[in-house]
């Protein structure tokens, strides 16, 4: 995908398309021949001026028969003040699906190509417009599932990634101009200062720890926490689900086993987007669907970031309740006393779970829902989940990137201590420059490139 970038007219509907919904959708083309594609097939009636940063109306049409397609907005950026720094022009037709495929149709048929996954921005980031930092934090904007998920993504779109990791790549590209100095130039120079270049290499990692910290939070505003509600059947997990989602999600009766599946619902809690799984009674089952049902609760907790450990508060620890924790006991457990308003005292845990948060709740009444978010932010600030004092967030590739940087470093650290040749510096310092060139792009692969790309949509 590399290396044909930047040389063909690409074209891809750069908007969700679904049909009898969406008012406008968009047909995206970038390269040189996008505006000549464009005057063939757009008719922009009066004396409409064709020039950059210019909306143009008219009509797409067939340019054999002249017959119209469409009537929409023409969109024009020149190079360089566009997305990819090449020549980008935007059909803004009517939304739904038959508009927009013709179009792109007609496009393909004037010699444009279908473009790939993320090569939009792939271009943008060949032509110098963004870094690959920048790259990646567009594709977490679109992706984002809260509020909080974004704002990282749009850090990472400012340039608040990369600056702190050119800057780290700067100062150990000046360490090792002054190592190499002093192996040609020995006799021309004064003595290296050793003690410099160890503080030097403590600050440094000392900044790669900091920005590497901000990993798991990454990882969750991305991905986000799976959380699976379980219990014995009727102790109000389904009134749980309802109370916490604000909907009505899940059948609630007074009928034990009601729920015969995993009810799915999507939440954001403390800017975390959250997946809560309500899952069937855990018991020992005759009916068959019951017995499916059981086996999927079980299944889901295993998989679970967390588990809601929900119990009857008016019924007490059980020894369902005892076989039903050994089954979760190795996954990250909230206990839930449900049903607060039907005991004046909560029944006492065995001992060895006395160590685990515990939050009352009167589900059916909504009463305990706050309680409950707040253990479950504490419980993921008590897994290290939080980012250092950073208002961004590396992924897995960065992180890769930077822990291989600060290994190097910390190898350069041991050669000094161990009093080796100053050649043998610069190899675990060159290390270290690559490693944090690959995180904004300026040392990067090919088949780097297509991994990154790959994943963003096709008309991004």
């Amino acid at each position: 995908m590399v290396s044909g970038s930047g040389q063909e007219t690409i074209a891809a509907i750069a908007t969700a398309i679904v049909p009898q919904q969406g008012s406008v959708g968009i047909v995206r083309l970038s390269g040189a021949e996008a505006v000549s594609i464009a005057k063939t097939l757009f008719h922009a009636p009066g004396s409409q001026v064709w020039e950059s940063h210019r909306i143009l109306y008219g009509f797409v049409r067939q340019p054999g028969s002249g017959q119209t397609v469409d009537e929409a907005l023409l969109l024009l950026l020149l190079a360089p003040r566009s997305y990819t720094r090449e020549d980008v022009v935007e059909f803004h037709c009517h939304g739904g699906i038959m508009a927009v495929q013709q179009v792109l149709q007609l496009c393909l048929e004037q010699g444009a190509r279908l473009a790939q996954p993320g090569e939009f921005t792939l271009r943008a980031f060949l032509n110098g417009r963004l870094d690959l930092t920048q790259a990646e934090s567009i594709a977490d904007l679109v992706g984002a599932e809260s509020p909080q998920a974004a704002q990282t993504a749009l850090a990472g779109l400012q340039g608040k990634l990369a600056q702190p990791i050119r800057q780290l790549r700067s100062m150990s590209l000046e360490i090792l101009a002054e190592v190499e100095a002093r192996i040609d130039f020995e006799d021309d120079l004064p003595p290296l200062d050793e003690g410099l270049i160890r503080r030097q290499l403590t600050e440094l990692l000392r900044q790669v720890e900091q920005i590497l910290a901000t990993a798991d939070r990454g990882e969750l505003l991305r991905t986000g926490l799976k959380v699976a509600i379980v219990g014995r059947p009727n102790v109000g997990k389904s009134s749980l689900l309802n109370a916490w989602s604000r909907t009505d999600r899940a059948i609630v009766t007074d009928l034990p086993g009601t729920t015969r599946d995993v009810v799915e619902s999507h939440l954001v809690v403390g800017g975390i987007p959250i997946q809560v799984l309500d899952t069937a009674g855990i018991r020992e089952a005759t009916d068959r669907v019951e017995q499916i049902g059981v086996e999927r609760s079980r299944h889901a907790a295993a998989q679970a970031d967390l588990v809601l450990f929900t119990l009857d508060a008016q019924a007490g620890w059980t020894p369902e309740d005892q076989a039903i924790y050994q089954q979760v006991s190795h996954r990250s457990v909230i206990v839930v006393w449900n049903k607060r308003d039907l005991v004046v005292e909560i029944p006492c845990l065995p001992s060895d779970l006395s160590d685990l948060p515990l939050v009352t709740t009167v589900a059916a009444q909504q009463q305990g829902i706050e309680d409950l978010e707040q253990a479950i932010l504490d419980r993921v600030e008590a897994g290290n989940l939080q980012a250092a004092n950073l208002d961004v967030a590396i992924n897995q590739r960065q992180a890769a990137a930077l822990t291989r940087a600060k290994i190097a470093l910390q190898q350069v650290q041991e050669t000094i201590e161990q009093q080796l040749p100053l050649d043998f510096w610069t190899i675990d310092l060159r290390s270290a420059i690559q490693a944090l060139g690959e995180i904004t792009g300026e040392e990067i692969t090919e088949s780097v490139l297509d991994q990154i790309f790959s994943r963003f949509c096709i008309g991004k």
